[in-house]
């Protein structure tokens, strides 16, 4: 593949057995911004970015950032959605470095659905993609130590523990935090799939 992102194609609808992943339209900013109102004492120890959706227009804003990452193809954010409807929360692709191709995965889910493994298929559903569809070398997961459900969903999907990065970052409260690195490569992913349920991907 390229070393040029613009030669990353842009991923499309991903459909599992209970969601649907999808680029944001317009039409989408009340909703995010409902679950992200709804979840916001959920969010903020983890997402700094959780307090400037202060009004349906700010995620507006938002989605219109992600839809320009998609036309640049430098970043892939989706939403997480109900297969037929319902925001469940965000998800995607951040392009970590195209030459190799290397993608990280990150995500969120509103605080009703946390629990149910939307996250999870989710993480199936976009790691088999960047695999199968992207040409993806490696596919990584960083989280904050001390996010255990973040961290849980890395494992169970079959993601290599890599490491520990010590005061790597600050927390929106601006606290010094260890970052947990989670990776897959395509040896990881062929193992994984054996593994994962067979509506996946």
């Amino acid at each position: 593949m390229s070393s040029n992102v613009s030669s990353i194609p842009a991923p499309g609808p991903l459909i599992g057995e209970r969601i649907e992943v999808r680029a944001y339209t317009d039409a989408d900013a009340p909703a995010m911004f409902e679950a992200i109102t709804e979840s916001l004492s959920n969010l903020r120890p983890w997402m700094p970015w959780a307090d400037s959706h202060q009004t349906v227009e700010a995620s507006l804003e938002y989605i219109r950032q992600c839809q320009v990452g998609f036309l640049l193809r430098t970043d892939f954010p989706m939403g997480l959605f109900l297969r037929g409807g319902g925001y469940l929360g965000g998800t995607g692709f951040h392009i970590s470095k195209a030459h190799v191709p290397s993608f990280e995965i990150g995500y969120w889910v509103r605080a009703r659905a946390e629990g149910k493994g939307y996250v999870s298929e989710a993480v199936r559903l976009l790691t088999a993609h960047a695999f199968d569809f992207l040409g993806a070398q490696r596919v990584a997961i960083h989280c904050d130590a001390r996010n255990e459900r973040s961290r849980r969903v890395a494992e169970r999907q079959g993601f290599v523990f890599e490491g520990r990065r010590r005061n790597a970052e600050r927390d929106p409260a601006g606290n010094l935090i260890d970052n947990l690195t989670y990776a897959m490569i395509p040896t990881d992913y062929v193992h994984a799939r054996q593994v994962w349920p067979s509506a996946t991907g």
